[in-house]
């Protein structure tokens, strides 16, 4: 099985990169940091905002954001119960469409506990 957590990461990295090295716009630059800032302690803990964000990004089927989130959890110390947790509840919001992404999602977190 290949490593999806270091293809992802190493993507992810690639072109995140070249998306800011562009310094022509400051927009993408703005909601970049917008989206890191978003996730810093505050009121919720980070561990709250990431489930939060998780949720989110499997309501609106967005497979890279749900890896994102779901690396975030697991490095934040999310037990896989919690990250399941939350995966139910954006399943039954989502509806039956966000199944495919749960596979995903399932997929992922193995990989995630696999490497350690």
């Amino acid at each position: 099985m290949s490593d999806i957590v270091k293809e992802f990461n190493d993507y992810r990295t690639k072109m995140n990169d070249k998306i800011l090295a562009d310094g022509n716009n400051k927009i993408i630059k703005r909601i970049f940091n917008l989206d890191t800032n978003a996730y810093t302690e505050g009121a919720l803990d980070v561990k709250t905002k990431e489930l939060l964000g998780l949720v989110a990004s499997a309501v609106l089927r967005c497979d890279d954001c749900i890896k994102y989130h779901l690396e975030t959890s697991y490095k934040q110390g999310l037990t896989k119960e919690e990250v399941n947790e939350a995966l139910g509840i954006a399943t039954l919001v989502g509806g039956t469409i966000v199944i495919p992404h749960l596979r995903r999602a399932y997929e992922f977190w193995e990989a995630l506990e696999s490497q350690g």
